[in-house]
């Protein structure tokens, strides 16, 4: 079976319907979108124009090159593809250097911040992410959690944010927490925190076999686009609605590989 488009991902991932798209597209570009129309983009039926590239684009916040790769097969596919290591803005070779620039990506993000993984426990960086929910009410959060939380610390940062604001509750019509449980075993562990102005990805120690003390920190680009492989791994993962559904998860499940 075909991939469906990026175009099509980037909807899915924000729970839009194609009515619900058109409607938010026809609002910025002033034009007459319809689900018909938008579907034929999806699929690559038909080819988009640049005004309602540009307005998909702000939309989604995704770069066009992403979302119109599948109409434009001659074109790079993702942001790294296009700009490639210029994207990598700083090599991080110490684990003090890697939390700040983790805490950075998180109290910088205004619009969108993604967290995946389940072995979070330091302190600084959980209680960043909290200070930032609770000054930046429209901004949208996206947890992704691969298996059960390792340690209690990030159970009980769980708890935190759903006190802070409730995944039912929506700001202009959007989910701002949404928070998923990958329970597949067969799916590898995400490690990296991401805004829509940068993104940091943890690696394995240089320094020896235990923990992830290294890292990279990626410019805008690249951060977008993890920022849509967050979103989709949310919206494919088990959705967690309420500090009942935390409570029920067991803490401690699997080795502890280190931090993330």
């Amino acid at each position: 079976m075909e991939q469906p488009s990026a175009l099509r991902r980037a909807r899915v991932a924000q729970g839009l319907t194609q009515e619900q798209a058109c409607d938010q597209l026809n609002r910025i570009t002033g034009g007459g979108t319809s689900p018909t129309l938008l579907s034929a983009w999806e699929t690559g039926r038909k080819r988009t124009g640049p005004r309602n590239r540009k307005a998909l684009s702000k939309l989604y916040e995704i770069p066009i090159v992403v979302l119109f790769a599948h109409q434009d097969d001659d074109e790079a596919t993702t942001a790294l593809e296009v700009a490639g290591t210029d994207n990598i803005t700083k090599v991080i070779t110490r684990y003090d250097d890697l939390l700040r620039a983790m805490i950075q990506v998180v109290t910088g993000a205004r619009r969108q911040l993604v967290v995946t993984g389940s072995r979070s426990r330091e302190p600084g960086y959980l209680r960043a992410i909290e200070d930032t929910l609770s000054c930046f009410p429209d901004l949208v959060h996206y947890r992704v959690l691969y298996g059960s939380p390792r340690h209690r610390a990030l159970a009980d940062h769980l708890h935190r944010l759903m006190e802070i604001r409730s995944p039912a509750e929506r700001r202009n019509g959007v989910k701002t927490l949404q928070v998923g449980l990958v329970e597949s075993r067969t799916v590898l562990e995400r490690h990296f925190v991401a805004s829509e102005s940068a993104a940091v990805i943890p690696l394995p120690s240089f320094h020896g076999r235990d923990g992830f003390d290294c890292g990279v920190m990626l410019g805008p680009e690249a951060a977008s686009g993890l920022v849509q492989h967050g979103r989709e791994a949310c919206a494919a993962a088990r959705p967690l609605e309420s500090i009942s559904d935390v409570r029920r998860l067991p803490v401690g499940a699997g080795p502890d590989l280190g931090e993330a």
